[in-house]
């Protein structure tokens, strides 16, 4: 994992979770974050939790690659929860300093939604790993191609969306050499005040800009000497099907979403009250 960027990023396999069909593993994944937000209690949290670890032992992807991916949200993650702790006022107050004050209530918001992020970006982040750039476009494609009916880019849309996430650790790649070339020639990215490291920053847009349109020119130009010409008439060398695992896997996913469900709405008393 080049400088510990995981999204975007493909670990070949042959384990079932590789061989599943992408329309299963999407609407999986998307099933999943449908469950990360509606989880409120221990039944919910345990469902996300399982289904991390379920899917990280299948895959033999180690968790800790995972959380090579959480290192770029760090500072997102912690301002969510740091908001959520000072800035919910109902409950019952815990701690005050100051204009602050920390009540029980917002304790538990910033936890649940700190739980929230930090579990869609892990959950997400198995589909691109255990997924290739190509599968993923056919099955965004085909799940989008109903669509097409009222004039839709199911094909063009899907390819925008792969290429986007392949490229991700290409040009955060791209920032770390950036940085380390201005870094040798002095340029000073870890000291001083917050507003003075971000202006610091400023001098990377523009030979990061130019490497993104260089990339994305050559890109089309590779696109365009190999006739691509649309999803129009394209067809596939291998074509997509469901199999067995494809329907276990669909009724496990649907299981511990039906789970996390019943908690909330069955038993509303089980949930955290936000």
């Amino acid at each position: 994992m080049n400088g510990g960027v995981v999204i975007g990023q493909y670990i070949p396999g042959v384990t079932r979770i590789h061989r599943l069909d992408p329309r299963t593993k999407l609407i999986v994944t998307f099933a999943y974050v449908a469950l990360v937000f509606c989880a409120r209690g221990v039944v919910g949290a345990a469902m996300a939790v399982a289904y991390i670890a379920g899917v990280s032992v299948q895959t033999r992807i180690p968790v800790k690659h995972l959380l090579k991916g959480l290192k770029s949200l760090t500072i997102l993650i912690a301002m969510t929860a740091v908001m959520n702790l000072f800035f919910t006022r109902a409950g019952t107050p815990i701690v005050s300093f100051g204009v602050f004050v920390v009540t029980d209530l917002g304790v538990r918001t910033a936890v649940y939604f700190a739980f929230r992020l930090v579990f869609l970006v892990m959950g997400t982040t198995m589909l691109t790993l255990s997924t290739s750039p190509i599968a993923l476009t056919d099955g965004l494609e085909s799940l989008m191609r109903p669509l097409e009916r009222v004039r839709f880019p199911a094909h063009e849309l899907a390819m925008m969306m792969s290429i986007a996430l392949r490229f991700i650790p290409t040009l955060m790649e791209e920032t770390d050499k950036i940085m380390k070339a201005q870094a040798s020639r002095g340029a000073d990215f870890e000291t001083g005040t917050l507003i003075k490291r971000a202006k610091s920053l400023v001098p990377l847009l523009a030979p990061l800009f130019i490497s993104a349109f260089r990339r994305a020119a050559d890109l089309a130009l590779a696109m365009e000497s190999r006739c691509y010409q649309g999803g129009a008439g394209r067809t596939r060398m291998n074509e997509l099907r469901f199999s067995r695992d494809d329907a276990i896997a669909g009724l496990i996913m649907l299981a511990m979403l039906a789970a996390a469900l019943i908690e909330r709405f069955v038993f509303p008393a089980w949930t955290i009250k936000l």
